[in-house]
């Protein structure tokens, strides 16, 4: 029995002002008493285009420097010609169950290493490095480096015989320049040299009108010609003192004060379209970031940062541990109460998409766009089998929707450079891709057909398409993005084939992203990820040609495939299938755990729906285990959290929130000392994963209501959080205490209905009429795509699985309005 406490008023937010209790004022900074020693203890900064490491050396200051476009090759797909047949071939050794030949065949066609008309996608490559060389700095004390996630700025201060130098750095939100301010408690006691280094082949460095700079051009990979010239302008701006230069050094001697301002350009427009100009880009977004004064740039960049970061505050209240340095709290915190850090691993997650990810720019690569090397780990491109998407599952609940935009850019591209992979390869209509792409659009096969055969790449990219809309409910966003949703379920409209049993129709052949059935065998045909895929672009596009009005034959044609698509299955070991026949293996621990896209982010499994396939799921995700990659890790954090287990979900963050090997290889995760998340080496995905999970502790939006402390851990018996985005445009704020909801206040952009589930023992009141929800849920942005009955093994002993106790109720919302509920 619902127990509610009803008025009939509403409130409105631009009426009656709500109080919500007063948020602990954080120490949104990460914080260290030395300089950094290596990449891995640097502090990150970007604008979404130019991306720097801080070092923060006292005799050195150490800038490693990145622009978004900076990537080996040209413009170019990378589609094989004439594999069609091999293609057919390899569906029919399937179809006959001769795997291993079937996989012989897919190796040959597509080799490990690219053959010399192809390749296997361009590395994102680092610009270069600047240094401001200080003499007389090595004996210093009082020292200490922030990197204040707040206002987006690193600083480091320190002491040298009594004198206080400081810096101020940060990758403007205003300007499109890096700017550096150093200032010292004596006038006159600025005295230092300027000089930069790049790693690229051909350049050349040079000062000339008291400016350094740097130019060049990117590396040749494979078949591609690096055809991305670049230009880095820095610049000196002194408050007394002398600037001085040689052939490629700039000195300054005896300045009060120095403002240094860094600006990269390169001649990159669009994926096919390399004829910008350096050198006048470069000089407009100096000549715009000189023209103003060094308080007004740090304003501006401070409040366009802030727009987005301050949308959501997150405590979980403080301990003594929060006093300490942040790689301290990182090594202690397995054994220590330090539930503050746990929000700023959120928060760092939401600085980190801001500044890799704004309107205009590239998407975050796999290291955001931090990267020291020119040939990074996986080139640090675009991998989608599900680093890619990982990066942006923060984007819409921790409410940085506009962060989402350069993904969307990139769906654009590809299903225009797709439609040739999927012509050429498949002989189908709409587009694909395979599992990497990067800067020029690939959409073929990489790194071989082992790892490269999975056509499907596409097919997850387009669901960050529809996730958005339903968070935001922008038509006309649907309207831009139609042509890709479309396009997409038109390949696999074409591709399906009839699986020997033919009762189904599957993907073949494609993989269960980088795992193995066999020794050595990956191909295969209809696996669970793949389906659940298919069976989400199906939908997708129905809904959207249903919400718009357009193609209701080829929507009618979409339906009939659709419900020929295999079930889900529970195996043998009462796990969740991975494969179309019964072979999962209890010793795997590979850390892809593709078949559980289901669970998340999908959301075709439910607790409340469908207990025999969580249960199974539950038991996949325990065979597999919990140590991993980081990434992986940060996807077991959404897992668990899906699943309702808070202090699993916890252990996973617990897990990630250890201290990384320096090494930079191997499976163990874990995060290094500036907080960023470890493969190792550096993956950005891992971060992102876990400001996710732990929102997904807090707040889940889907099989049709909006689920408050779904699974809240032991560890966070306390906090509030205020500006969690849930589906339909609805805006979540909460307390707790003691593990109890204490307040909520709902925030209505859309109108219409809100569902609510809460647990069963919280009695609520407030002014809003609401009451015990019956049926579905009439919000059209929850509405649920109902999936088969699962096939289950007669060898399955399922446990029945227990769900918490729980109580939904429904209230009308206007658009605008705001709700408020108290319990009591």
């Amino acid at each position: 029995m619902l127990k509610i406490i009803q008025h009939k008023i509403f409130l409105l937010a631009c009426g009656t002002l709500i109080s919500f209790s007063t948020f602990a004022q954080q120490n949104l900074k990460l914080t260290y008493n030395r300089p950094a020693e290596n990449w891995n203890e640097a502090l990150p900064i970007g604008n979404g285009k130019l991306g720097a490491m801080v070092f923060g050396g006292a005799a050195q200051e150490h800038l490693q420097l990145n622009e978004e476009t900076i990537w080996a090759g040209e413009p170019g797909n990378n589609v094989p010609k004439n594999t069609f047949d091999s293609i057919q071939k390899v569906r029919r050794l399937i179809n006959e169950g001769q795997f291993e030949k079937a996989q012989d065949l897919t190796n040959t066609t597509y080799p490990r290493t690219a053959p010399k008309d192809l390749n296997y996608g361009m590395p994102y490559q680092t610009m270069g490095d600047l240094f401001l060389d200080f003499k007389g700095h090595e004996n210093f004390k009082n020292y200490i480096r922030t990197l204040d996630i707040e206002k987006a700025i690193s600083t480091v201060s320190y002491q040298v015989n009594g004198v206080t130098f400081k810096r101020e750095i940060f990758s403007s939100f205003a300007d499109n320049v890096i700017m550096i301010k150093l200032s010292s408690s004596n006038k006159g006691s600025l005295n230092f040299t300027l000089n930069a280094s790049t790693p690229h082949k051909i350049n050349s460095i040079f000062t000339e009108k008291n400016q350094l700079v740097i130019s060049g051009t990117s590396g040749s990979v494979d078949n591609k010609i690096g055809k991305i010239n670049f230009k880095t302008v820095t610049i000196p701006v002194l408050k007394g003192g002398k600037l001085t230069s040689t052939k490629d050094q700039l000195n300054i001697s005896g300045a009060d004060e120095v403002v240094i301002y860094v600006s990269i350009a390169t001649n990159f427009k669009k994926y096919n379209d390399l004829s910008g100009n350096p050198d006048a880009r470069v000089s407009e977004y100096l000549k715009s970031a000189l023209n103003k004064k060094y308080d007004a740039e740090l304003k501006a960049h401070i409040e366009k940062y802030q727009k987005y970061f301050k949308r959501v505050n997150l405590d979980f209240g403080t301990s003594k541990q929060a006093q300490k340095t942040t790689d301290v709290r990182i090594k202690e915190f397995g054994n220590s109460q330090d539930p503050d850090l746990v929000a700023l691993y959120f928060q760092f997650g939401r600085y980190l998409l801001i500044s890799s990810s704004q309107q205009g720019t590239q998407p975050a690569n796999l290291q955001g766009i931090w990267n020291y090397q020119l040939n990074p780990s996986w080139d640090s491109k675009y991998t989608v089998n599900i680093n890619t998407e990982m990066n942006y599952w923060p984007a819409e609940n921790t409410n940085l929707s506009e962060m989402h935009e350069p993904l969307f850019d990139m769906i654009q591209d590809l299903s225009i450079t797709g439609q040739e992979s999927a012509k050429e390869m498949y002989h189908a209509r709409g587009w694909n891709m395979h599992h990497n792409t990067d800067l020029w659009r690939i959409t073929g096969i990489v790194d071989g057909g082992f790892y490269g055969m999975w056509p499907m790449g596409g097919a997850w990219l387009t669901q960050h398409v529809w996730n958005h809309y339903l968070y935001t409910g922008d038509k006309e966003f649907l309207k831009k993005n139609y042509e890709a949703l479309k396009g997409c379920a038109l390949f696999y409209l074409d591709v399906l084939q009839q699986d020997p049993s033919k009762k189904y129709l599957v993907v073949s052949p494609s993989m269960s992203p980088e795992n193995k059935y066999f020794k050595n065998v990956s191909i295969t045909a209809g696996t669970t990820m793949d389906n659940q895929l298919v069976f989400d672009v199906f939908n997708n596009f129905i809904n959207a040609s249903k919400i718009l009005n357009q193609d209701q034959n080829l929507s009618n044609e979409v339906k009939n495939a659709l419900s020929k698509l295999p079930p889900m299955q529970i195996g043998q070991h009462a796990q969740l299938q991975e494969w179309l026949t019964d072979m999962d293996k209890t010793d795997d621990k590979h850390r892809h755990i593709s078949h559980l896209y289901g669970l998340f982010p999908s959301g075709q499994i439910s607790p409340f729906r469908n207990p025999d396939l969580t249960e199974a799921a539950k038991n996949s995700m325990i065979y597999r285990g919990d140590k991993s990659t980081g990434w992986s890790m940060g996807w077991k954090v959404n897992w668990w959290a899906r699943l309702l287990d808070g202090n699993r979900a916890f252990k996973l963050i617990s897990d990630q929130l250890t201290p990384a090997p320096m090494e930079n290889k191997g499976q163990s995760g874990g995060t290094y000392p500036n907080l960023l998340d470890a493969h190792p080496p550096f993956q950005i995905d891992g971060n992102f994963g876990c400001t996710s999970g732990i929102a997904e502790m807090l707040l889940q939006s889907y099989d049709g209501y909006i689920y408050i402390l779904p699974a809240l851990p032991d560890a966070l018996p306390n906090g509030s959080v205020k500006g969690l985005k849930a589906r339909g445009g609805f805006e979540i704020d909460m307390d707790w205490k003691n593990s109890k909801l204490t307040k909520l206040i709902v925030k209505s952009t859309l109108g219409g209905n809100a569902r609510i589930r809460v647990a069963k023992d919280i009695h609520l009141k407030s002014k809003t009429n609401f009451a015990s929800a019956k049926g579905e849920n009439t919000n059209e942005y929850y509405q649920i795509n109902p999936i088969k009955k699962p096939l289950v093994s007669e060898k399955a002993h399922l446990k029945t699985i227990a769900v918490p106790e729980t109580q939904v109720f429904d209230f009308k919302t206007e658009k605008n309005g705001t709700y408020q509920f108290t319990s009591y």
